[in-house]
């Protein structure tokens, strides 16, 4: 299916190269396997590579003052964000607003993998608990 939302002619490049940064080590210890700051490749978001295998693990009760969005790329996750809880799989995609904390585990069986981004160009975090 062909798409056009947009005239191409109506925007124009603002001069930012195309980059290139590394995320994670592949072969990293530990559920933080790494980040890579907007600011690095002149970007709007910061992304965030999370995977670990132990059940009922993950982040601590956190805040930002920007949007951000988990992408699950591998296992099963529990999202505390705010008042709501949501459960989600691989394949699937979550949005945590701004102001609003939340958390997330690992629900098992097996690894849980996430990529998270910041919708900033750093990345910025109160921790709750």
């Amino acid at each position: 299916m062909a798409r056009r939302d947009f005239d191409p002619d109506s925007v124009r490049p603002d001069g930012r190269r195309a980059a290139k940064a590394r995320l994670f080590d592949t072969e990293a210890a530990g559920p933080w396997r790494g980040s890579c700051p907007g600011e690095k490749m002149e970007a709007p978001v910061t992304v965030l590579a999370y995977g670990t295998d132990k059940p009922g693990e993950g982040p601590r009760l956190h805040v930002h003052p920007y949007d951000e969005t988990f992408v699950i790329i591998a296992g099963r996750a529990r999202f505390f964000v705010g008042d709501e809880v949501i459960d989600a799989v691989a394949g699937e995609v979550v949005f945590g607003p701004k102001s609003v904390p939340h958390r997330f585990e690992n629900l098992g069986p097996g690894r849980l993998q996430t990529i998270d981004i910041h919708h900033s160009p750093r990345w910025i975090q109160t921790d709750l608990d």
